[in-house]
C-alpha cells in the first residue's frame, strides 16, 4: 500500500475489499501491464476473473449477482486497478461504472434481469456509447438518431472513442428521439451494428477503443431505458465517469511514487543512494503530499456521494486535481529514474502516457475549470 499516506479507515467492508483488490492487481495485473500495452490487446480472460472476484457488480443488488456495496467501494477498487494498469482500469470502469450502473439505475426489472447477471459475472462485456467525433463535451450536438416505428426503434449514426466498443455484447447507446436524448440497450450482434477499433494509440493501448457505426439498427421497444430522458441522462453518465476517474488517477500517481521511491534507494551515485540527495527527497515529499491531499478530496467526495450531497462541480474539482497531480507525479518520477524512466522496463512512462488521455477524456482540464468557475462566480465564461 501507499506507505507515506495517512491511514484512512473507510469501514470494514471497504477496507477488506481494497486489500483484496490491491493484492490481485499487484500480483496479477502489474506483471502483465507493459506487455498488454505493447500488444494492444486486452486479455479477455480478465473479465471472468474480475467477475469471480466480485468486482464487476460491487454496486449491484444481490438479487442480480452483485455485492450490494456502495460507490465508495467501487471507486476504491478502481483506484487499485488503475495503480497496476490504466488500460484495464479504463475498460473495467466503462463496463462496471457506466454500462452496468446505467442499467441498474435506469432500467426496468426485466432489463436488469436480462443483462445484469451476465455483466456481473464477466460472461458479457458492456459499453456506454455517448461521445461522437464532433461532439465531445458538447452533448447537445449529438447526432445519432432514433426513429420510432410501429413495434420497434431504428438507430442511425456514429459514436466515437467508445471503450469496449468492439468487444462488448451490450452497449448503452444515447440517441436523440424526437429531439430528446434517450438511452437504448443494444445487443452488439444486432444487424447494422459495427464496432471498428481505433488503431495506433500512444495511450491506453490495451483498452479497446472503437468507433461504433449504427446503420438501420433495429431494436425492440423494450430496449428503451425508461428511467431517464433528456440531457440529464448523458450528463449523469459524465458525472459518474469523472467520479471514477478522479480515484483512478490517484492510483496511477501512487504507482509512480512507489517506483520512484524504490528506485531512489537502489540507484547509487557518487557512492551513495540518490535517496540521500536533498533534491530527490524534495520531489518524493511533493509526490507524497499531493497524493495524500488528492486522496482526502476523493474519499470525502465518495462519502458525499453516499450521502447524496455530491454535486457535479465537486466531481469536476476532484477529476481536475487528480489528473493534474498524477501527471506531475509521473513527470517527477521519470526525472528521478533518469534515462531508465523512458523504457517500459519501468512503469512510470506508461502511466504518464496513459494519463495524457485521462486528463482529456470525460471533460478536459479546461472544461472542468469552466464548470468550477461557473459555480464560483455564477457567470458563464466568455468563450
Amino acid at each position: 500500500m501507499f506507505t507515506a499516506s495517512m491511514q484512512f479507515d473507510l469501514g470494514e467492508d471497504v477496507n477488506a475489499l481494497r486489500e483484496m483488490v490491491h493484492r490481485w492487481a499487484q500480483e496479477r495485473l502489474k506483471p502483465m501491464a507493459a506487455e498488454i500495452d505493447r500488444a494492444n490487446l486486452f486479455p479477455s480472460e480478465l473479465w471472468r476473473e474480475m467477475g469471480e472476484l466480485g468486482l464487476l457488480g460491487i454496486t449491484v443488488e444481490e438479487d442480480f449477482g452483485g455485492a450490494g456495496l456502495g460507490y465508495l467501494a467501487h471507486v476504491v477498487a478502481v483506484e487499485e486497478v488503475a495503480r497496476a494498469s490504466a488500460s484495464v482500469s479504463l475498460s473495467y470502469g466503462a463496463h462496471s461504472n457506466l454500462c452496468v450502473n446505467q442499467i441498474r439505475l435506469n432500467g426496468t426489472e426485466t432489463q436488469k434481469a436480462k443483462y445484469l447477471p451476465a455483466l456481473v459475472s464477466g460472461d458479457h462485456v458492456g459499453a456506454l456509447a455517448m461521445s461522437e467525433a464532433g461532439a465531445g463535451s458538447d452533448v447537445v450536438s449529438m447526432k445519432l438518431r432514433a426513429e420510432k416505428r410501429n413495434d420497434h426503434y431504428r438507430l442511425n449514426g456514429n459514436k466515437y472513442w467508445i471503450t469496449n466498443g468492439s468487444t462488448s455484447q451490450v452497449a448503452v447507446v444515447w440517441a436523440k428521439l424526437d429531439g430528446v436524448v434517450r438511452g437504448f440497450l443494444v445487443d452488439t450482434d444486432t444487424k447494422g451494428f459495427e464496432g471498428r477499433p481505433i488503431k495506433n494509440k500512444f495511450s491506453l493501448r490495451a483498452s479497446d477503443t472503437s468507433e461504433l457505426v449504427l446503420e438501420d439498427v433495429r431494436v425492440p421497444k423494450s430496449a428503451l431505458l425508461p428511467g431517464v430522458e433528456g440531457l440529464k441522462g448523458p450528463l449523469s453518465c459524465l458525472t459518474q465517469a469523472r467520479y471514477g476517474i478522479a480515484f483512478g488517477a490517484v492510483g496511477a500517481a501512487q504507482a509512480a511514487y512507489d517506483e520512484a521511491c524504490r528506485y531512489s534507494k537502489m540507484r547509487i551515485m557518487f557512492d551513495k543512494p540518490i535517496a540521500r540527495f536533498q533534491l530527490v527527497q524534495n520531489k518524493l515529499v511533493w509526490m507524497a503530499n499531493e497524493i495524500t491531499k488528492a486522496q482526502l478530496m476523493c474519499w470525502q467526495l465518495g462519502k458525499m456521494k453516499e450521502a447524496g450531497t455530491m454535486q457535479h462541480y465537486h466531481v469536476s474539482m476532484a477529476k481536475r486535481n487528480s489528473c493534474w497531480m498524477a501527471l506531475e507525479c509521473c513527470r517527477l518520477g521519470r526525472d528521478i529514474l533518469g534515462a531508465n524512466g523512458i523504457t517500459d522496463e519501468y512503469q512510470v512512462m506508461r502511466h504518464m502516457c496513459n494519463l495524457e488521455s485521462v486528463i482529456t477524456y470525460e471533460g478536459t482540464h479546461d472544461i472542468h475549470a469552466l464548470i468550477v468557475g461557473r459555480q464560483l462566480t455564477g457567470e458563464d465564461a466568455i468563450m
